[in-house]
């Protein structure tokens, strides 16, 4: 029998697939296989890895991130694997070298402590729903989608928490010869990012007298019972910072900035990937915990102690 080409496989794993992941996870493959895979490899009935590895270095050439490229491959893998079950083609072992230059991670963008605490003062003094948002993530360490999707009854005041229920986004969708965008409220990305939250005291006082008034159902940042989608609120924060005169970081960067002050104040690494809904502690340390030098040499001085040395 002859060897299926991985169009004519990825057409039918695609729908095999539809039942059992979430619509953004689905519109992510589809984009994946219409922009990158198709295009390369859709009339080839064979993954040599030759072939493989040429498409990650094309990848690489056109500015592509080593992460983005790895998230093609499981794709390419997973209809691979497909085919080869149903024996419309063969199975081939590939070992793809990603060069060192494009292997390392570029620093994470954190705010300062001074730009940190600015933001927060001026949220104080200046309040909005909106604003009340950005102080929300700089404490909380949400994600963009996180915070767009938390609604009032998703405080607790008594407790002095909050609940990360929820995640909305924009996907696009490929259906046929259809091509359109919506806007959907999934579940958080992780089973561990289903989470709760302690909110400092001076956030409950922030929001404490707002839990009289406000309808519980109503999306915080709006206080509608719209959501304000992440473009929108991309845009709002943008706005923010230029008004604050603040060095411009991606709105990702106030996760990073919260991690960053968790680190650096002593809390442990559990306790902070477990804050942020990491499903792995290593995703925590590999992140955010990088020793300086005098971390270091306070490390080989007690291993010295230790050893009863001087």
């Amino acid at each position: 029998m002859k060897n299926l080409t991985i169009r004519e496989i990825a057409e039918v794993w695609k729908e095999s697939k539809r039942p059992y992941v979430k619509r953004s996870t689905f519109a992510a493959y589809m984009l994946t296989l219409e922009n990158h895979i198709l295009p390369f490899f859709g009339d080839m009935d064979y993954l040599s890895e030759q072939s493989v590895q040429s498409f990650v270095l094309d990848k690489l050439k056109v500015g592509l991130s080593v992460k983005t490229i790895k998230d093609m491959m499981i794709v390419l893998k997973m209809i691979m694997k497909y085919g080869v079950k149903n024996n419309w083609i063969n199975h081939a072992e590939w070992d793809i070298k990603y060069p060192t230059s494009a292997t390392t991670a570029g620093a994470i963008e954190v705010l300062s402590i001074a730009n940190h605490k600015k933001i927060l003062d001026y949220i104080k003094e200046n309040f909005s729903f909106r604003a009340l948002g950005i102080y929300i993530c700089l404490t909380t360490g949400l994600r963009i989608g996180e915070i767009c999707a938390l609604r009032w009854e998703d405080i607790n005041v008594q407790n002095g928490t909050l609940q990360v229920r929820r995640t909305i986004e924009r996907i696009y969708i490929i259906e046929g010869d259809k091509k359109y965008t919506e806007l959907v409220i999934n579940d958080p990305k992780t089973h561990n990012s289903v989470r709760e939250i302690p909110l400092s005291a001076e956030a409950l006082s922030l929001i404490k007298p707002l839990m009289k008034v406000v309808n519980t159902g109503f999306y915080v940042i709006s206080n509608d019972i719209r959501p304000i989608e992440p473009r929108t609120y991309r845009l709002y924060y943008k706005r923010l910072m230029t008004a604050l005169k603040i060095p411009a970081i991606k709105f990702h960067g106030l996760r990073h900035s919260f991690a960053t002050r968790c680190i650096e104040s002593n809390c442990d690494y559990k306790t902070v990937s477990v804050l942020l809904g990491h499903s792995d502690i290593s995703t925590t340390l590999n992140l955010y915990v990088h020793p300086n030098m005098e971390q270091k040499k306070r490390c080989i001085t007690k291993m010295f102690k230790n050893l009863g040395k001087k």
